[in-house]
């Protein structure tokens, strides 16, 4: 265990561990697992599927499993002046003890705190350096549908959720004990979601003109098709019924129950309602119940009703039926975050609070949202903000995106007009003494795979800087505030979400440059990833530019369910502005019942 003096480390009990509702440690257990999330305590601690998976594995008698957070800089620091290692919060066991340390990757510039924690930790960076006696090294998480940028580094993927998959990669620990690496990681290779990059190498070609430069063609992809694992039954897979109490506050400070998974919408932009298909209920009935067991054993006053888009879910007026009794008696709050303009229902939003509002409009003409499939028109918009304003709420949010396929300044200055018209809608309606408070939004499209969009380029600086300008001081003049996310992050995030197994090489240049925390603003500098291509010699133009639709793509070797020839199809659609009906619907026909990954039936029926 780390003596660190904590009294000059930021936020100490991130470090401490003992959290009200931690399950006890088995330290007889035959398989030992640390599962590390590699961003800060305050940022774990609000995911829910690290939560789950967690318990579920703390639920196996063979099995203990404890926690460990991307530590912030001074404290690694401290640990850098004793010659020390990164170790678990419960038991403070250094993290090379454990026979297996499992990532959680949930967004791509955290890439890089995964080097960072394995050498912390003492860890080998590279499967090739590593040892017998070294932990086996797992990633998982959304961004497994496309690791290969990290591919060096981990000695196995695991494509999917996680709470079937991870048992069978538990059990599969717990028989080869003792045996030597290669053998595990071969043994794990062979489990259906699991794939050992080292075991299925990937070629890369190259032309090379009369002067002797290459240029990059294309490359060869792993000898393995790997079906990404889904649950499927809700009610059936394992859910905990109660959650630890977090040392400090953290992002997400309240109890969440995820009410069903996957999204029915089929937005093209939309990495998550792709790769999360099909729609997954629970009952109200086990929703309800499971809510009111985490709120009684945590302590808290809220709980969050968790989805893709939650105002969807096809039994959600039982389920407030259900819980709103045990709400009014025991003085808690339930809270309905990504709400749709289509499906608002505002007699069930905070009436009490009444916080801020906030829908993801993402383009300001009706011509656009039909290109994106956001099957919401401007009079969704107003309507649905008419019946918030009518009771009494002041604050709204809405979130754009610029750089989207197709898009022109018109699309951009319609985000302003659209604005414009909300503030004056507020102003007819007269419902609150308070002056409105209208927040306006706009991140930078990026192209995901397994999306319709997946082809598509990434936007130039100079064309998005435009577009923020001017809704920067278009929305100024009338007192609308006006946020914007940073263009050299997604940059970076383009690059990684779409990346290959060379920049494997680049990670590590980027990471050895001081890059650690990149998902915080003080911490991210795109320069240390130009430099590292640069001396790669890979052209980042490569990634950002439109991709040819022959040409084989890095993560063609993942099986989501949904086939290649639907994401085309709705690609030439996107070009037309024509849409395409939700699963509440009707059955597109996207490729997951020709796989048996989903019955076909209209959700909700």
């Amino acid at each position: 265990m780390n003596k660190i003096d904590l009294t000059k480390i930021t936020k100490p009990s991130r470090y401490v561990g003992g959290e009200y509702n931690t399950p006890k440690i088995k330290k007889d257990a035959k398989v030992q697992i640390c599962f590390c999330f590699p961003d800060v305590y305050e940022v774990g601690m609000s995911n829910l599927g690290m939560r789950i998976l967690y318990y579920m594995l703390n639920s196996l008698d063979f099995v203990s499993c404890e926690r460990c957070f991307a530590p912030w800089e001074d404290y690694a620091e401290a640990l850098h002046e004793k010659d020390a290692e990164l170790c678990s919060l419960e038991s403070g066991t250094p993290l090379k003890n454990f026979d297996m340390v499992a990532f959680s990757v949930q967004y791509e510039l955290c890439y890089t705190n995964v080097l960072y924690m394995l050498e912390l930790a003492k860890i080998p960076l590279r499967t090739a350096e590593r040892k017998q006696g070294d932990p086996i090294v797992l990633a998982g998480g959304p961004c497994s549908v496309n690791l290969e940028p990290l591919a060096d580094f981990c000695d196995f993927i695991d494509i999917g959720e996680g709470e079937d998959v991870l048992k069978r990669i538990a059990e599969c620990l717990a028989v080869t004990k003792g045996k030597s690496r290669a053998d595990i990681v071969a043994a794990l290779d062979q489990l259906e979601g699991c794939y050992a990059p080292s075991l299925h190498p990937v070629g890369f070609f190259y032309e090379t003109d009369s002067e002797g430069n290459r240029t990059f063609v294309g490359q060869s992809l792993p000898d393995k098709v790997v079906k990404q694992q889904k649950v499927a039954d809700m009610n059936a897979c394992f859910c905990p019924e109660t959650a630890q109490v977090p040392n400090l506050e953290i992002i997400h400070d309240r109890a969440v129950v995820e009410i069903f998974r996957g999204c029915a919408n089929g937005c093209r932009f939309c990495q998550a309602g792709f790769i999360y298909r099909p729609v997954r209920e629970r009952t109200p009935e086990y929703v309800a119940e499971l809510s009111k067991k985490l709120l009684d054993s945590t302590g808290y006053d809220e709980i969050s009703l968790n989805s893709l888009s939650t105002s969807d879910y096809s039994h959600l007026r039982e389920l407030i039926d259900y819980l709103t009794p045990y709400a009014e008696v025991n003085h808690v709050n339930y809270s309905l975050p990504s709400l749709r303009m289509d499906s608002f229902l505002g007699e069930y939003a905070d009436k009490k609070r009444k916080s801020s509002l906030t829908f993801a409009v993402e383009a300001g003409t009706q011509r656009l949202r039909n290109v994106i499939n956001k099957n919401i028109t401007e009079e969704n918009v107003l309507s649905c903000l008419t019946q918030a304003f009518q009771m009494g709420y002041s604050s709204v949010k809405l979130y754009f995106m610029l750089g989207l396929p197709t898009e022109t300044m018109d699309d951009v200055k319609a985000i302003a007009e659209l604005a414009y018209k909300i503030h004056a809608l507020y102003n007819r309606e007269k419902c609150s003494k308070k002056p409105l408070k209208l927040n306006v939004s706009a991140s930078v499209f990026i192209p995901k795979p397994f999306t319709p969009f997946q082809w598509e380029a990434f936007d130039s600086r100079e064309s998005v800087e435009e577009k923020q300008r001017y809704l920067k001081e278009t929305l100024r003049k009338k007192g609308i505030a006006f946020n914007y996310h940073d263009y050299d992050s997604s940059v970076a995030e383009t690059l990684l979400a779409r990346g290959d197994r060379r920049l494997g090489n680049v990670l590590e240049r980027v990471y050895k440059q001081g890059g650690i925390m990149d998902g915080w603003c003080e911490y991210f500098a795109l320069g240390r990833y130009i430099d590292a291509l640069k001396c790669e010699k890979i052209d980042i133009n490569e990634f950002l530019g439109a991709q040819d639709v022959n040409k084989v793509l890095p993560w063609d070797y993942v099986d989501i369910g949904v086939n290649r020839e639907y994401f085309l199809a709705e690609r030439e659609k996107a070009y037309k502005a024509e849409t395409t009906p939700n699963c509440y619907k009707q059955c597109n026909n996207c490729g997951l019942l020709e796989r048996g990954m989903c019955s076909g039936k209209v959700v909700g029926t």
